[in-house]
């Protein structure tokens, strides 16, 4: 038989195997009153486990390895961490292993008492061919309960590590929440391509210098035009030329050190999505909302969180612009629908639910899920793959849950750690 020991896990936890006539290696009757916990850190791969050998009873750890010898090989006979282990359980015993009171370690083999049925099930799922998941052909079966208590589980799990970096960064900046919303926001302002100098420019800006200039718009955008590195010698109108002199004014003042012009990317974009209108729009974001995380946090109607982003006016000189001396036909610079759903997608639910898990308010965890109920699904191969074998994604709950099923479970081929995969291969 072909398999991984987390098959063995499985077969284990679930207790798919025959339990008729158990007995030890040693030949002593034995009974699993219970498996255990499942332990996905170091040490046994089960804690707590009940088991009875003979007439007593027995309650520890399980540890479990496909061949026994595999207990030397992973260095477990000199690991006080396996002294308390009641039970090894394996599926082919080709040794006999010995405790350091040279009494022998109850050992349990499995061989012939799993089903041929759940393996034939368990190969096909892993080791079959398959063109996007390993159970495309199986998906649909598992009923809508299953799927989105498991979905729901997998988009906290994908929030919980993506909201690292959030409090990563809170700590850099000395818990100061305004501050690191600021940042994060600023380089989704990059969409991807330019979210570093977006970000670096941000961070070499702080929010609360900005905020002694709130009064004044001209300087909120020679700071940032300024610090993006866009406000060089040889600018000729007068809009521009009005904010260099602000911007060399307020560098000496600051001590400012700009970041280089050409990290900013704007290649194979439409001009609409030019870093310069970016920071046009940012610029008038800033120059609108006073404290915007304090502001994101208090709103809780979704269309008003919307409203905070599409009522901004960028300054009318962009209006006729992409670039500095680079005239375009009037168009349209506000924040379109797209640019926003992103927004609250990447950073707004990002913030709400990690200001939420750090103090422990779980009325900001909910928020941010129902946030992303109410943002589009996005449209990726991910996603478009999904959609071919009939499942909905109709929100961006779903979209970033099937991101995270693909991503972390099915591309590792981790079924067996997966509730769908579980659901799949477990007997009717």
């Amino acid at each position: 038989m072909l398999f991984t020991e987390d098959f063995l896990h499985y077969v284990w936890k679930f207790k798919l195997f025959n339990r008729i006539g158990l007995r030890t290696a040693g030949g002593e009757e034995l009974e699993v009153l219970s498996a255990g916990q499942h332990n996905h850190n170091a040490g046994p791969d089960f804690h707590n486990a009940r088991i009875r050998i003979g007439e007593t009873t027995w309650a520890g750890n399980a540890e479990l390895h496909i061949s026994a010898s595999d207990w030397q090989r992973h260095g477990h006979t000199t690991d006080g961490a396996y002294d308390n282990v009641i039970l090894h359980v394996v599926y082919h015993n080709d040794v006999q292993l010995m405790r350091a009171d040279g009494k022998p370690v109850p050992t349990l083999e499995l061989k012939n008492r799993i089903p041929e049925e759940l393996y034939g099930r368990y190969h096909n799922l892993v080791f079959g061919n398959q063109s996007i998941i390993p159970c495309e052909a199986n998906i649909n079966t598992v009923d809508g309960i299953t799927m989105q208590n498991w979905l729901t589980r997998i988009l906290v799990e994908r929030l919980e590590k993506r909201s690292e970096a959030v409090i990563a960064a809170l700590n850099h900046n000395r818990g100061d929440w305004e501050e690191t919303f600021y940042q994060f926001l600023a380089a989704n302002f990059g969409f991807k391509i330019n979210a570093l100098p977006f970000e670096l420019m941000a961070k070499s800006l702080p929010q609360n210098m900005l905020a002694k200039h709130k009064n004044s718009p001209l300087q909120i955008e020679a700071l940032i035009f300024g610090q993006a590195g866009f406000l060089r010698d040889d600018l000729t109108e007068d809009y521009p030329q009005q904010l260099k002199r602000e911007y060399d004014f307020l560098r000496k003042k600051y001590n400012l050190q700009p970041i280089e012009q050409h990290l900013w990317k704007f290649m194979r974009m439409r001009p609409q999505n030019f870093p310069t209108i970016r920071l046009a729009q940012f610029a008038a974001l800033i120059l609108q909302s006073n404290h915007l995380f304090s502001k994101v946090m208090e709103t809780e109607d979704v269309a008003s969180l919307r409203k905070l982003f599409s009522s901004i006016e960028i300054n009318h000189y962009w209006e006729t612009h992409y670039h500095f001396g680079k005239e375009s036909k009037p168009l349209g610079k506000s924040l379109g629908t797209a640019s926003i759903n992103t927004i609250l997608l990447n950073t707004v639910t990002l913030f709400l639910f990690s200001y939420g898990r750090h103090l422990q308010l779980q009325h900001f965890v909910n928020r941010a899920l129902k946030l992303l109920e109410n943002i589009p699904g996005e449209q990726n191969n991910i996603t478009a793959d999904f959609s071919s074998l009939g499942l909905k994604i109709n929100s961006a709950f779903e979209s970033q849950a099937f991101l995270e099923l693909k991503n972390s479970y099915c591309n590792h081929k981790k079924c067996l750690q997966c509730g769908v995969g579980i659901k799949i291969l477990k007997p009717a």
